[in-house]
């Protein structure tokens, strides 16, 4: 008996021995329909899961396909902003004016302005100076932006003293401001420059390729992501011109300019809207001006509207009157007094939601989930909408709009 279960013992051991030795052959044999790791996965997940597996795929594919929304609401979409934007491209532009020493300066504003907004849209940049822009200047903005860039030198007939301006009254009134140390008011540059943003810019050839333009100067800042196409969203909306940070002008800067206003709106009334902003510009309906202007160094507007012939008789009378030189007047109040008088209200629009720093003053979004919403880094305390010398809770009393929540902790 003993040795029969010593035969048993070596029969099994033997058996389990023949055991191992076949699964460790079966193992280094690779079949030739062996399945990839992700393969496996698939196929493990749809016997894990039966039917949730082709809900998972479907939910896979949703995910890789860019949003459709088009809605001018940036709360609206949560769309990725490493993803191109899908839909049409307006045909507009950047449009800044600089020097090649400005490069680095207008170097920090394209950065701003791609990361926040147009590396998802791939809009233009056009680039215009008085001189030539040379290697270094092309190759840094180039570099940065997303769409094309096109380098422009501006007519000198566009940035010189007018035959009609007597200079030796000109450079008399330099040297007063300069006495009364009026900002900038005894720059020649400065008052080309406002001439040229004036009646210029907007017929320089290259600008003549596009219908609406963003101007951007160097040295801004954007605080907060801008999810849709802010082009589209002035077309689809019929708006003309727009603005985020308002103000009141220097007195000392333009004593003259409202007279030459109503010169023109009394020789031209055609070029007057009905249903204007008179209200925003006067608190006397039109006798005087109360200098409120929207901040020309933001602007999306429209190229057509500056082209017309109402703004070109506009532009056209007041450099015939020489304020540009004889005093100081700015494209700000220009821009601003042709969109007051020349659109209906309606056709300007304020951004809220596009949050903006240009020495010395911010506009942050005025209510706490919208900047949550659009990731700003902006300090709600710098906003200047609602400060005393901001003209914009005027502009929302004009057109009859109701101010955004939270203004009151802003005042």
């Amino acid at each position: 008996m003993a040795g029969t279960t010593k035969y048993l013992r070596y029969i099994v051991f033997a058996f389990v021995c023949l055991v191992v030795i076949f699964f460790i052959s079966s193992s280094s044999t690779v079949p030739r329909d062996f399945q990839s790791a992700s393969d496996l996965i698939k196929d493990q997940s749809s016997k894990w899961r039966g039917s949730q597996a082709d809900d998972v795929k479907e939910s896979t594919d949703a995910a890789k396909k860019p949003e459709a929304s088009t809605s001018p609401n940036p709360h609206a979409g949560k769309t990725g902003l490493s993803e191109t934007a899908p839909g049409e491209r307006m045909n507009a532009t950047f449009v800044t004016l600089a020097r090649n020493s400005d490069v680095w300066e207008i170097a920090r504003s394209i950065r701003q302005v791609e990361d926040r907004f147009n590396h998802r849209y791939n809009y233009d940049w056009v680039f215009l100076n008085d001189q030539p822009f040379d290697d270094t200047f092309k190759k840094v903005t180039t570099a940065l932006t997303s769409g094309n860039t096109k380098y422009g030198e501006i007519p000198k007939e566009h940035w010189s003293f007018p035959e009609f301006i007597d200079q030796e009254k000109a450079q008399k009134v330099r040297e007063d401001m300069a006495a009364r140390k009026i900002i900038y008011g005894d720059s020649v540059s400065y008052r080309h420059m406002c001439r040229y943003e004036s009646g210029f810019f907007f017929r320089h050839p290259l600008m003549l390729d596009y219908e609406w333009y963003w101007r951007v100067e160097p040295s801004i800042e954007l605080f907060c992501d801008i999810n849709y196409d802010t082009f589209k969203y002035m077309a689809d909306n019929n708006k003309k011109y727009s603005f985020v940070l308002s103000l009141y002008e220097y007195v000392e800067t333009i004593p003259t300019l409202w007279d030459s206003v109503k010169g023109f709106m009394s020789k031209h009334p055609e070029h007057i809207a009905e249903g204007n902003s008179m209200a925003f510009l006067s608190d006397d309906d039109g006798n005087t001006y109360n200098h409120c202007h929207f901040w020309s160094n933001f602007e999306i507007g429209n190229l057509d509207w500056l082209r017309s012939q109402a703004y070109i008789d506009y532009f056209n009378h007041l450099d015939r009157d020489g304020g540009f030189f004889y005093e100081r007047w700015g494209d700000a109040p220009v821009h601003s007094i042709a969109a007051g008088l020349m659109l209906p209200k309606e056709q300007i629009h304020f951004f809220n939601d596009i949050a903006y720093y240009h020495v010395p003053f911010t506009h942050c979004p005025t209510g706490e989930q919208t900047r949550l919403d659009l990731k700003c880094h902006c300090n709600p305390k710098d906003n200047f909408d609602w400060n005393g010398y901001s003209c914009t809770a005027r502009f929302f009393e004009t057109n009859g709009m109701q101010k955004p929540e939270g203004y009151e902790q802003n005042q």
